[in-house]
């Protein structure tokens, strides 16, 4: 099939915080470049990211970003990478002071400063008493990020494909990178998108559980190329759980509720986090507070007639503070809780939220290949950004608030990177029919397989294992088993059937897309978390309960070609500070 091959310097999938803030950087230094997202750019899943950006700039006390640095080491449960995690600590106050010029409308204190609230797992002065270091725009931080970014996107000329879903990478006869081929979802047209450099912000896969803040299209697209491509990718067992899902509906409810001084509470009317976490209480470190709620439903103190869910406490608040600071909680609450949240409490429950492993990269976003014998290689050409990629600075666990400062601080550093390198001379590297039909062999089979099983109903079952199997608590057999179905499920998926062959908004041909990558991302999911046998951060085993510093202080690896795992070593090298030497987590 002969399809149109369009050239530029740069081609970045995903129109996300990050997306937008790489292409921004290279647009305004007047390269062409192609922002392909196959939803509106501002209808990107960095829209949900409520609470606020977490940088030091010490508005509502004196800072300091080695505070910063020292808190998401420790929450990253000392398997964060210490040379990222001071980049973008150090860097945080300058990216966000850009954003501040651009126009994004952060709050204001009463002196017209930059708003900032407290959020799990911040302090002051390495491990003192809690910090606000949390910038918000109310509760919708994250919509005013990205429409900030796309107006300023439009003034510098990128070129956004919109509605146009990304297939597969495009890899020449010498095993470059190339760009990638990608669907046009309104017209069912396919082009394929050449570029000197590639950048992946494709978002996370926390739709492989069945209970999730994340939106439909968090399907791990870039994940599912980069595995396609041989690519192995890193601590992919990491998967966040946040407290404060809406029972049964699954958004997300801030921290920053927590952080205006909500608190929850069992069945009892007991404020239970003061018994888990005596010191940061409702403000401790996210996968701490959802192992306390998912203990405290255990042991029979949930609310509800299932006796399955806990309470998240705003109405002693007041309604004038809810309405300024938290106007979008009261209408989350109201749409998908049917609760006023002025006057009674939110039901909530631990929900599959943030995947802290992806595609691994350095604080450029310059995709690293490791091989066999654990040497790593920068992959020519390939970048990743935002939560696609696992640069490390969240390890085992995300600290609330620094995914956006991640999405802005690493979409800037991979477009001044690929910026100097484009003024240094990047060939458009030479793409042949014979390397684009190959890209397009994943579609051509859903086009030619017209009966088979229904892969919805191989999706559900997919993530009623993940969510049983893969949650909160995690045990060996019970992980075993479910690595199983895993595999039984992807061997059903091989004949599945795409039934509708029409062209035009075809959204079956995309949700059998999609599914090709959540599988690829579920089965790495399952072997690495067998893999790694301890607790750590979010992966909490039973059978493991003890973090193993002796052996398991590395990232895990997942190789696809051989679908083995390995490890690589954790940078604890920052370049400005003394490295942080891991302890004992308390809160």
């Amino acid at each position: 099939m002969a399809i149109a091959n369009n050239t530029y310097d740069a081609v970045i999938v995903g129109a996300g915080g990050a997306g937008l803030r790489a292409a921004l950087q290279l647009a305004n230094a007047g390269n062409k470049v192609a922002l392909i997202s196959k939803v509106f750019p501002t209808r990107s899943h960095t829209v949900s990211a409520q609470g606020g950006i977490t940088v030091a700039l010490g508005n509502s006390h004196e800072d300091d970003w080695r505070w910063h640095m020292y808190d998401t080491v420790k929450g990253s449960d000392y398997i964060g990478d210490q040379d990222a995690i001071e980049y973008m600590c150090q860097q945080g106050p300058s990216a966000v002071y850009e954003l501040d010029h651009m126009g994004l409308p952060f709050s204001r204190t009463e002196e017209g400063k930059i708003y900032q609230r407290p959020f799990g797992g911040q302090s002051l002065n390495f491990g003192g008493e809690q910090a606000a270091r949390t910038a918000a725009a109310a509760d919708r931080t994250g919509h005013a990020l990205l429409h900030t970014l796309y107006q300023a996107n439009l003034k510098a000329g990128t070129e956004v494909f919109s509605e146009w879903y990304s297939l597969d990478l495009v890899t020449n006869d010498e095993g470059r990178i190339c760009g990638v081929t990608a669907l046009c979802i309104e017209t069912g047209e396919i082009v394929c998108f050449s570029g000197r450099t590639t950048i992946f912000a494709t978002g996370g896969a926390g739709r492989i559980f069945k209970s999730t803040t994340n939106a439909f299209i968090n399907t791990g697209d870039g994940l599912g190329m980069a595995l396609r491509a041989g690519l192995p990718i890193q601590d992919i067992e990491m998967w966040q759980f946040h407290p404060t899902g809406i029972y049964d509906a699954g958004p997300l409810i801030t921290e920053g509720c927590r952080g205006e001084g909500g608190y929850l509470i069992n069945a009892d009317g007991e404020r239970f986090m003061e018994r888990y976490a005596p010191n940061a209480k409702d403000l401790a470190s996210r996968d701490v507070v959802s192992r306390a709620m998912t203990k405290e439903i255990l042991a029979g103190k949930g609310v509800g007639p299932k006796k399955d869910h806990l309470l998240l406490k705003l109405d002693h608040l007041g309604a004038d503070l809810l309405h300024k600071r938290l106007p979008g909680i009261l209408d989350l609450a109201e749409t998908f809780a049917h609760v006023d949240g002025t006057k009674e409490p939110l039901p909530v429950i631990p929900t599959a939220h943030y995947m802290m492993g992806g595609i691994p990269t350095n604080y450029h976003g310059q995709v690293i290949k490791t091989d066999a014998q654990g040497q790593d290689h920068i992959v020519e050409g390939f970048y990743a950004v935002g939560e696609c990629a696992c640069v490390s600075v969240h390890g085992g666990n995300r600290l609330g608030g620094n995914s956006l400062l991640d999405l802005v601080v690493f979409g800037r550093a991979a477009g001044q990177h690929i910026e100097e390198a484009l003024k240094k001379g990047i060939e458009i590297p030479e793409v042949t029919d014979t390397n684009i039909e190959q890209s397009l062999q994943r579609i051509n089979r859903w086009e030619n397989t017209s009966k088979g099983e229904s892969p919805a109903e191989i999706r559900e079952e997919m993530k009623e294992v993940m969510q049983n199997h893969f949650g909160v608590f995690r045990t060996g057999d019970f992980m075993a088993e479910g690595l199983k179905k895993i595999n039984d499920l992807r061997e059903r998926l091989k004949s599945a059937a795409l039934t509708d062959n029409s062209k035009v908004f075809n959204t079956q041909r995309i949700e059998c897309l999609e599914l090709d990558n959540l599988m690829a991302v579920a089965e790495a999911t399952a072997v690495a978390a067998n893999f790694r046998t301890e607790s750590r951060g979010a992966h909490s085993r039973e059978d493991y309960p003890d973090r193993d510093d002796e052996n398991w202080l590395v990232h895990s690896l997942y190789f696809p070609e051989t679908e083995t795992m390995g490890t690589r070593e954790v940078n604890r090298q920052p370049h400005t500070v003394e490295p942080f030497e891991p302890k004992v987590r308390t809160y």
